[in-house]
């Protein structure tokens, strides 16, 4: 049924509810993974490092050699040497 506005509540109310929900159990998420880094850090990781581990993971092999390729060349266009990690 609709309300002032022509909006219907009830359905408004479910969204809005929903989304609240959600937001929780992100941010629950959130902090256990936070915590899986604090562990990781303190058996002595490198937490950025494993941060770029992750996000290298995310990439498909293809995106990630193009990267590569374009980090190669601009380290080599500045004079810096690049010994990427290998390949797959």
């Amino acid at each position: 049924m609709a309300g002032p506005g022509g909006v219907a509540a009830d359905q408004l109310r479910s969204f809005v509810e929903r989304i609240e929900r959600l937001e929780e159990e992100k941010k629950t998420i959130a902090d256990d993974i936070k915590d899986v880094y604090a562990e990781a850090k303190g058996t002595g990781y490198d937490t950025k490092i494993l941060k770029q581990v992750i996000k290298i993971r995310k990439q498909d092999k293809s995106e990630r050699e193009e990267q590569e390729a374009i980090l190669d060349l601009y380290l080599s266009a500045l004079g810096m040497v690049f010994t990427g990690a290998g390949g797959d």
